[in-house]
């Protein structure tokens, strides 16, 4: 009793330091500042009471409003030009120069070569009043009849910025003065003199502009208007327009950058581990009330919440250093991994729970929980057990395509404009479905490191030609065909009462491995009509038969095969009586007083649907082929004789299988039995 006692307090106090290392951990990885305890949507109602400033806090201005103001400072913002005054003394001695000596060698007359001179300066002298501009790359105006300022010899000028020429301007004016001019016979000469001779002495000064630029949106307030403590902001009801938007924000923003006192400190914590607590408590309570074998043993209930622990720090991670690549996080896995290993149900309960926890961590957090638990119930709903390789891809691509729909439809009833979506998070959503698809090889790692079973190791350890089985086939032929036509019942049984049908077929397969120490000792591998009981006592007949369990366990952990499947070894005779052997010792020692433990099973019973299933199987299937005739009215008592016998010694009373659920295992088995042995026709010699 105090062993029994003792036992039950330890894994108690596991469940609580569990329980509470789950908490301080979450606790410690949840954002340390102030968070804002309202959730609010632009043009939806204020669903909570009328909200008062609880401070004053002045209205921060939105990213639109200050690029706005941006651009219309950099649009009435003052250009600088520097001009060079000695290129354009050298572009008029460079004219002179070259018209004087290229006339010479064409033979112009000094008259008409001096008047040519002149209007080519006078020409220079209008095209370099405001300069010819270089060419920059930083400069780009749209407003060409924009004010500018010229500097010249220190003296700013303003001057329109349509002045000043470029180099292809400069040659087209002078090219159109020379065409309404005395010259136009001269129009060749002259234009390869003002093409050879002109240079730009205008530049854009690039340092000045933007120090002047920089000074003007420096000038530009991060705010607007002012709240004072106690002032309205919004009305229970109201809809939470532009205005609404960015008081809320403003206040949003003011709260959590606010420093908190030690009591306010203190206070927020205890709330956040209050918060926290009843999520992981709640989780710890669903699987003690509906999953009590998982609650029982410490290494699944570990398992459980070390995937919950794994992906909240996972999600935080990415939170704290990225928080715009959340949707990578691939927090479907749980569900997918869970229901491989247990069931659907607690894997989705395990998902709302993650999921909420991590909306805890996140600024939209009614976007993140409605997106997430949208793809956590398809999750549930697609991924199934089957063995076939596209069934993981065809779920993981359902997934996605409902993270992209349930995204793209929260965002447009939002804001209802699908240019403000943000198309980027379609990208991160596949690589999420992509990143889910490790699920499988995390299924593995799981199996070795917790030694735990997947539908994907049952169908591995369900192959009658690994070497175990075939072992078995081999040394026991009799036995493994007896395991073959049980595993085919079972598995139908488990079929019709929604069991796990893929477990109870390999723990059937695996049942009788313990036959093979001495399989003559089983009648379905004597031949020829020997029997070696008929050397022995009751008694020492009774030891080898029972000493199968035994011998299949060991067996079974020196191959590695995992406890799930050993629990049909332990369970498939319960603590039964070998009757036989019991009554043929009862025949020959009549006044002995007998020990019926001597002669039992050494259990224990059956503690589930499973194994309840392979017990009624194999009981039926061994005891059948004893029958003298196989119809119908025969075979059905034989199995309600078989079944009743089961359930008057307690056998199915640890295991949760109903009694509705028992009749209809005996309606299938009945059938089975019934096809097996239906008449056949006599063919001719």
């Amino acid at each position: 009793m105090f062993l029994e006692n003792s036992y039950k307090y330890s894994k108690l106090t596991y469940r609580i330091i569990l329980i509470i290392f789950s908490i301080v951990l979450i606790s410690y990885l949840l954002p340390r500042g102030n968070k804002f305890s309202y959730e609010y949507q632009q043009n939806k109602p204020w669903l909570m009471e009328d909200l008062f400033a609880p401070f004053d806090f002045a209205i921060i201005k939105t990213e639109i409003e200050i690029n706005s103001e941006k651009d219309k400072a950099n649009e009435r913002a003052t250009l600088f030009f520097n001009f060079n005054q000695n290129i354009k003394k050298q572009v008029l001695q460079n004219f002179e120069t070259k018209i004087h000596n290229t006339g010479k060698e064409r033979a112009y007359n000094d008259s008409h070569l001096k008047k040519m001179e002149e209007f080519g300066v006078e020409q220079l002298n209008n095209i370099y009043k405001y300069g010819i501009l270089l060419k920059s790359e930083n400069l780009n105006v749209n407003n060409k009849s924009k004010k500018v300022v010229l500097l010249k010899n220190n003296i700013a000028d303003d001057i329109a910025f349509n002045k000043i020429f470029s180099l292809n301007e400069a040659l087209k004016t002078i090219d159109n003065e020379i065409s309404f001019s005395e010259f136009t016979n001269d129009k060749i000469f002259l234009d390869e003199i003002f093409i050879s001779v002109l240079q730009a002495n205008v530049t854009f000064d690039n340092e000045k502009t933007r120090n002047v630029l920089n000074e003007e949106l420096n000038k530009i307030s991060p705010t607007r208007g002012f709240i004072s403590k106690n002032t309205r902001i919004i009305s229970k009801g109201d809809i939470v327009g532009s205005e609404a938007l960015s008081k809320l924000n403003s206040l949003k923003i003011e709260y959590e950058s606010k420093v908190l006192s030690k009591k306010s400190y203190n206070l927020i914590l205890l709330g956040k581990i209050i918060k926290i607590s009843l999520l992981i408590i709640m989780l710890m309570l669903f699987i003690y009330q509906f999953r009590d074998k998982i609650y029982e043993d410490d290494n699944k209930t570990t398992f459980v919440y070390f995937n919950l622990l794994m992906m909240v720090s996972v999600a935080s991670v990415v939170i704290k250093y990225q928080p715009a690549l959340l949707y990578i996080v691939p927090v479907s896995i749980v569900p997918i991994v869970l229901k491989s290993f247990f069931d659907s149900r607690l894997g989705l309960m395990t998902h709302i729970i993650i999921v909420i926890l991590i909306a805890f961590m996140t600024q939209n957090a009614f976007e993140y929980v409605f997106i997430q638990i949208s793809a956590g119930i398809i999750t549930v709903l697609t991924v199934s057990p089957n063995h076939k390789r596209a069934s993981m891809f065809i779920a993981v691509g359902l997934i996605t395509f409902v993270y992209i729909i349930s995204y793209f439809g929260y965002s447009i009833a939002l804001t209802g404009d699908l240019a403000k979506i943000n198309y980027m998070t379609f990208f991160y959503f596949i690589i999420n479905g992509l990143l889910t698809l490790f699920s499988q090889p995390l299924i593995y790692l799981y199996e070795k490191t917790f030694k735990l079973v997947s539908d994907v190791s049952l169908l591995e350890l369900s192959d009658t030609n690994n070497e175990l089985l075939k072992a078995l086939s081999d040394k026991a032929p009799g036995t493994f065909q007896h395991s073959l036509m049980v595993a085919n019942i079972a598995e139908s049984a488990a079929n019709e009462i929604k069991a796990n049908a893929r477990l109870v077929r390999t723990g059937a397969l695996y049942h009788d491995i313990g036959k093979m120490v001495n399989p003559l000792y089983f009648i379905e591998n004597q031949q020829n009509g020997i029997n070696p009981h008929d050397e022995l006592s009751s008694l020492d007949s009774a030891k080898i038969i029972t000493n199968h369990i035994k011998d299949g366990i060991e067996i079974a952990k020196k191959n590695n095969i995992p406890d799930r499947i050993i629990d049909f070894i332990r369970t498939h005779h319960g603590d039964s009586t070998i009757y036989y052997f019991y009554r043929q010792h009862m025949n020959d020692l009549p006044e002995d007083m007998i020990d019926e433990t001597q002669f039992m099973y050494p259990g224990p019973k059956p503690y589930s649907k499973e194994t309840a299933i392979l017990m009624m199987a194999d009981a039926l299937e061994a005891s059948s082929r004893t029958l003298k005739s196989y119809d119908s009215e025969t075979i059905n008592k034989h199995v309600n004789n078989i079944v009743s016998k089961q359930m008057s010694s307690n056998q199915f009373i640890n295991s949760d299988i109903t009694l509705r659920e028992i009749e209809i295992v005996k309606t299938v088995i009945t059938k089975k039995l019934m096809n097996i042995y239906h008449a056949r026709i006599e063919y001719p010699d």
